[in-house]
């Protein structure tokens, strides 16, 4: 038995031995040498980690519920570029008073800046919002900011989309798209770019997921596996 047991284990480790030979070359047909697989394989993950991290963070700030009350988002943000066209769009609640028909008086306007992106060039778009106030009531009225996929953010959504499709279609590290967009004049760090890609991936699970469901609801599902390339600092 003992003898038996033995000439086992050895043909075991002779077949092991004989299928990680093959391993290897099927490994080099396909990726190359030994170095450049590694070289390959060895990506810079910081970027997918931050952009893991913004995602839940957009997602605790979802399910604090439309009734509870945000809290501030602290940034340093720098002016947007002067030269940049602007696009001003005026919400104005009126010249009566929705309570008693008064007349209704200025106080000053807040006005939100938002960086887009229409296919060429950078805008942005003013959305100005008069605050008014009764003569007769003194009832202060202001029409609230319409919703934004990332609230109390700077990027509209054209912006968000040319950033994602960068990224996941044209295969554009954040990085690159931050060079990319300086020569624009419009500073966008990467830290930014990953917060602003992270709150979208949370924003488009449900559209993930029901993509999802079609996909395995077929009798086949497809994929391709064609390596991409990629490019490092340095390389």
């Amino acid at each position: 038995m003992a003898e038996q047991l033995r000439d086992l284990a050895r043909s075991q480790a002779l077949k092991i031995e004989k299928l990680e030979h093959q391993l290897a070359g099927h490994r080099k047909a396909r990726f190359g040498s030994k170095s450049e697989s590694l070289d390959q394989l060895a990506f810079d993950l910081q970027e997918d980690r931050e952009i893991a991290a913004a995602a839940a963070v957009q997602q605790g700030e979802t399910d604090q519920g439309v009734d509870d009350k945000p809290g501030k988002r602290k940034h340093s943000r720098a002016p947007l570029p002067d030269h940049l066209e602007r696009q001003s769009e005026v919400l104005s609640p009126g010249e009566t008073c929705s309570d008693c028909g008064g007349t209704l008086r200025s106080l000053g306007e807040d006005v939100t800046q938002e960086l887009d992106y229409i296919p060429g060039r950078f805008v942005v778009r003013e959305i100005i919002r008069p605050r008014m106030a009764c003569n007769c009531c003194e009832t202060f009225a202001q029409v609230p900011l319409p919703s934004r996929p990332i609230e109390r953010g700077r990027a509209g959504p054209g912006l968000l989309a040319h950033v994602l499709v960068g990224k996941y279609c044209d295969h554009l590290p954040l990085y690159r798209q931050s060079g990319i967009y300086a020569r624009e004049k419009v500073d966008l760090h990467r830290s930014t770019l990953t917060d602003w890609v992270g709150r979208s991936t949370t924003l488009l699970e449900p559209l993930a997921d029901h993509i999802g469901k079609l996909a395995r609801a077929g009798p086949a599902l497809f994929a391709d596996d064609t390596p991409v390339k990629m490019q490092t600092g340095g390389k």
